[in-house]
């Protein structure tokens, strides 16, 4: 195989073969966004199990910690990871019962619970946060400075697309 081509050209070429008729050029981006994605999903929860943190832990100490008031609701918390208030409650549990978080009912609604970092869960998912930084830092050396911008750009224009 030539070193410039990988996995995805040979696909792509077998498809061109197999079916001529058809425009597979959108195999290409997308195929290489899914490999990508699973590659960074396995070196994300590699670095992750170094801090003693599966993927979801990390999501929820992360969003509680780039709250502006250091609590999130466990409802706004099931709403910014994208799942269910069990799933969440399971999540909560977890981390609380390792001391990461704490848990507090609102002063004017019982039924709203509050989570909050406690000062181990704090030091964990700063420490978690810069590990996952240094492994973006590494993989981005691969594109050139004056191409990151309009990559960023060109993902945030299909990312939008998707989600409308």
């Amino acid at each position: 195989m030539d070193p410039n081509m990988d996995a995805v050209d040979e696909i792509v070429d077998g498809w061109r073969r197999a079916m001529p008729s058809e425009d597979v050029e959108p195999m290409g981006v997308f195929s290489r966004i899914g490999r990508l994605a699973q590659r960074f999903d396995a070196l994300r929860r590699n670095a992750l199990a170094a801090h003693g943190l599966q993927l979801g832990d990390f999501d929820v100490l992360a969003a509680i910690r780039r709250s502006p008031d250091g609590a999130l609701t466990a409802g706004a918390l099931a709403k910014e990871n994208l799942v269910t208030s069990g799933t969440m409650t399971s999540r909560v549990d977890r981390l609380a019962a390792r001391g990461l978080v704490g848990r507090s009912a609102d002063p004017e609604d019982a039924r709203i619970v509050w989570v909050r970092l406690r000062p181990e869960g704090r030091r964990i998912v700063d420490a978690a946060f810069v590990e996952l930084l240094r492994i973006e830092h590494g993989l981005l050396d691969a594109v050139r400075a004056d191409d990151r911008q309009q990559l960023v750009d060109r993902l945030r224009e299909l990312l939008l697309r998707i989600e409308a």
